[in-house]
């Protein structure tokens, strides 16, 4: 018999005492409705399926120092904890504009932060890479942050293909919606070119025998690549490498990171600040030698000489902040910017 409409639907059953599988988590899922439940994950030190906790929030409102009634960027707005920060710090008058080029969590987000009560006065999300951030801008801004890291909802769903956790076809993407799959990738490299991408993007120190085992055979799975470089007799190490040179690879993160650190000036008001939160050793390089090129050319007034890290409470509270380096900049007051680069 069927239900009847307005009837409530009853939640799919899952075996045993507690939800295994991500789809089944439907508390953490809806944290609105789960607070207490969410809170003894939170305590636990672990980060809730289906949520992100944005990492040295308290470092990056020292170094941007929101003011009321300023213009900010989140550029990778994610699950919007920077976002809200952000967002508190510069009312009355501020105005927030967010990126993201996921177009599954982004939605997501600009609900949550228009249920807690910013409207499109003080908040306007772009679904679009944080290298197009002049094609989106309206004026310069008074502060822009970039969070690097993937989040923890792509992490945490199998589907997305991010984890060597669970069996999942090999994404990798943040788009889904556009260009090819790391599966897809990998069946078009040869061993020299697939070995020159692990050392560039992840560093791998064994990257031209695992990139002649990879390939040996096509593989199509998170767990079938990860089983295959523990077969060539390498660790986790190696399996987070390769997927992380991978991900870099499949979602040209290094190319938008370029562009984007090009166009960070003309995006700036003069005094404007900047702040970028990387994770790995090819991201904090690229920002760093960026921001020391606009010292030296008079471009930035000040920057970040020493990367800064998560307090070590902040590590045990949440393990995914331990490779977090934070560095910033400030755009000197008459700097003169060229144009050229420009999109």
């Amino acid at each position: 018999m069927s239900e009847s409409p307005g009837r409530h639907k009853r939640r799919p059953r899952y075996s045993g005492r507690n939800p295994r599988h991500f789809a089944e988590k439907y508390k953490e899922h809806a944290p609105e409705r789960y607070a207490e439940e969410v809170a003894k994950v939170l305590a636990s030190g672990k980060t809730p399926v289906g949520t992100h906790r944005p990492i040295m929030v308290r470092e990056v409102l020292q170094v941007l120092a929101p003011r009321a009634g300023e213009i900010a960027v989140d550029c990778t707005i994610g699950y919007g904890g920077h976002a809200h920060a952000l967002l508190m710090a510069i009312q009355p008058g501020g105005h927030l504009i967010g990126l993201d080029i996921d177009p599954i969590e982004l939605p997501k987000t600009e609900a949550r932060l228009r249920q807690l009560g910013f409207g499109p006065e003080s908040f306007t999300a772009h679904r679009t890479n944080f290298a197009g951030l002049a094609k989106v801008l309206p004026e310069p801004a008074d502060l822009i942050l970039a969070d690097l890291g993937l989040s923890s909802m792509q992490i945490d769903n199998p589907a997305r293909g991010f984890t060597y956790k669970y069996d999942a076809p090999l994404d990798l993407r943040m788009n889904p919606r556009r260009g090819q799959p790391a599966s897809a990738l990998l069946a078009s490299l040869d061993p020299e070119t697939l070995a020159t991408l692990l050392i560039e993007n992840s560093d791998e120190p064994n990257a031209e025998p695992l990139a002649r085992e990879i390939l040996k055979t096509p593989i199509a799975t998170t767990t079938g690549l990860a089983a295959t470089i523990r077969k060539a007799g390498r660790d986790d190490d190696s399996v987070r490498r390769v997927f992380q040179a991978l991900r870099i690879a499949v979602n040209d993160e290094f190319g938008a990171l370029d562009a984007f650190l090009r166009n960070i000036p003309m995006c700036l008001k003069p005094g404007g600040r900047v702040a970028i939160l990387t994770f790995h050793s090819g991201e904090d390089r690229r920002v760093k030698k960026a921001f020391q090129s606009g010292e030296r050319d008079g471009t930035y007034a000040e920057i970040a000489h020493e990367a800064l890290r998560p307090a070590p409470d902040e590590v045990r509270a949440n393990p995914r902040s331990r490779s977090a380096k934070l560095r910033w900049a400030r755009r000197a007051i008459a700097a003169i910017i060229e144009a050229e680069g420009q999109p």
